[in-house]
């Protein structure tokens, strides 16, 4: 005498969502009960095949489905019972639903549900239909109101969906779940967007470096900022206050949660990047050589390169020119000189003691003007806001009267921008009064960088130091291997100092350029 053969069978569990995954609510009852069913039913289950995703995904998009497909068609031999809870675990798409049973009836497996009893007369089958498209319609008016809720509650200005780099959700009595700023990120996110409006950051390429170079800053498994997500950061409203779902058609909502930029510096930001082309980051640029790209040879007027050169014992770092045909081509200069002679011409450019107090009153003056004319400035972008108003109500009844689509979108996009411009001047004149900081705060930076530019040279940091050529040099700076630094090109703050610098002068004789006089 043998013993029977027990039935051969599995179970299927599904929830849809990962909170129910992290919670164990969900997949461990539903396994525990469909155990409980195959006992009564003298089942001897071989796999729980479970699954955390929507039942309105096709079936074959399912990693716990397929693997029990898998696993059924590795066993040809074996007839399965296929056990779940509920039929909505099943498909909540009656088409899913039935090619899913097509799948099964293909495999000779059958299935089996713990409060629906499958049939396969014809009135079964219609019933079994109209239960599916019952889970099918309560899928899709959930998920209506799930959207219309979020829309309402963005309106309101709240953010519904994951949290951008620099902020973090956090429950509050007032607005429930806001969203606050995320501390680093947040500062970091703050100077790398602003650095690049005030072009600081000449490209994206330089905004990827610096964030990369940040160590607090989340990046890929690579240990890198992609350029999508450089993209992302710059091109979005969250960083400036508002809110935007274009496919629900809302278009900057003030947010309720606090800014890390102004809406000028999105917008200033925006232009930029439709004005610039995309630019990849170079790969030489490094602390080791901060002067490659920027020096260029005196012969052929070409950047130089650098390189580090290998000794017996030691490497040894050059700056170079690889320009074929000039002759100095690969002729090395060592680092510590040429960068020598660059930080001695930069320690020239101080301005005088008594000039430099000259220009700090000139500018205490204009900002003391800038304050007695508060008022005027507040009544004349108030005067702006209300032409706006008149200009939009303008182009709506235009809009209401045009039946032509290229019309209607020229309109439209003209709204849009008039909407733009008022958030402008909306911000403007709420930040239009007495200064937050006083006039030694507001232009400290800007002061003790014009008194010695080279205080910021020293900087560990390579973006600061970029920053300096940008900011004081317009032009190359040209190097000879023997006469040293050429003469340089500054930018317009420095030239209008550079009669009054503290450096060598001799007194020309005024013989030659004038005519002698008694």
């Amino acid at each position: 005498m043998t013993a029977p053969v027990s039935q051969p069978a599995v179970i299927y569990c599904r929830v849809s969502t990962e909170k129910q995954v992290r919670d164990g609510h969900g997949l461990e009852s539903q396994e525990s009960r469909c155990r409980e069913h195959a006992r009564a039913q003298g089942y001897n289950v071989e796999a729980v095949f479970p699954d955390d995703i929507s039942g309105a995904v096709d079936f074959m998009k399912r990693p716990g489905m397929l693997a029990l497909l898998s696993f059924i068609d590795a066993q040809p031999d074996k007839s399965y019972v296929v056990i779940f809870d509920d039929l909505k675990r099943f498909a909540r798409d009656t088409r899913f639903h039935l090619d899913l049973r097509d799948a099964f009836r293909q495999r000779g497996a059958k299935i089996e549900c713990l409060n629906f009893n499958f049939d396969d007369t014809p009135e079964g089958e219609f019933f079994e239909t109209i239960v599916a498209a019952q889970g099918q319609l309560e899928r899709k008016q959930m998920r209506r109101q799930t959207i219309q809720k979020m829309e309402a509650r963005m309106k309101a200005g709240y953010w519904c969906f994951p949290a951008p780099h620099g902020y973090r959700f956090e429950k509050t009595r007032e607005h429930g779940k806001l969203m606050v700023r995320d501390e680093p990120v947040a500062s970091i996110l703050t100077e790398a967007i602003e650095s690049y409006a005030s072009g600081r950051f000449q490209g994206r390429a330089e905004v990827k470096r610096f964030l990369e170079h940040q160590p607090d800053f989340p990046k890929t498994r690579h240990n890198e900022v992609t350029h999508q997500q450089v993209y992302d950061i710059l091109t979005n409203p969250q960083y400036a206050g508002y809110l935007s779902m274009p496919s629900w058609g809302l278009r900057m909502i003030p947010a309720k949660h606090e800014a890390l930029i102004s809406f000028a510096t999105y917008q200033t930001v925006q232009e930029r990047l439709k004005g610039t082309a995309y630019a990849p980051a170079r790969k030489d640029i490094s602390e080791d050589f901060p002067l490659r790209g920027f020096i260029t040879c005196a012969c052929c007027e070409k950047p130089l390169t650098a390189c580090w050169s290998k000794g017996r014992t030691q490497k040894y770092p050059y700056y170079l020119c690889k320009t074929k045909g000039c002759d100095e081509y690969r002729k090395s200069i060592k680092r510590d000189k040429l960068e020598g002679d660059f930080e001695a011409l930069l320690k020239d450019l101080k301005p005088a003691a008594q000039l430099f107090t000259m220009a700090f009153e000139m500018f205490r003056d204009l900002w003391a003007e800038k304050e007695a004319s508060v008022e005027e400035d507040r009544t004349a972008i108030q005067r702006q806001i209300t032409q706006m108003d008149r200009k939009t109500a303008q182009l709506v009844d235009r809009l209401v009267d045009a039946d032509n689509q290229t019309l209607i979108k020229a309109y439209e996009s003209r709204l849009q921008e008039i909407e733009d411009q008022k958030l402008f001047l909306a911000e403007q004149l709420a930040q239009t009064g007495q200064p937050t900081v006083p006039f030694k705060d507001a232009f400290r930076t800007a002061f003790d960088f014009l008194a010695n530019p080279w205080n910021l040279w020293v900087s560990d940091r390579i973006e600061d130091k970029r920053a300096v050529l940008k900011l004081v040099f317009a032009d190359h700076l040209a190097y000879c291997r023997k006469e040293g630094v050429r003469t340089a090109k500054t930018t317009l703050p420095f030239k209008a100092l550079g009669g009054f610098f503290d450096v060598n002068k001799e007194v020309v004789s005024r013989e030659g350029f004038e005519p002698s006089t008694h």
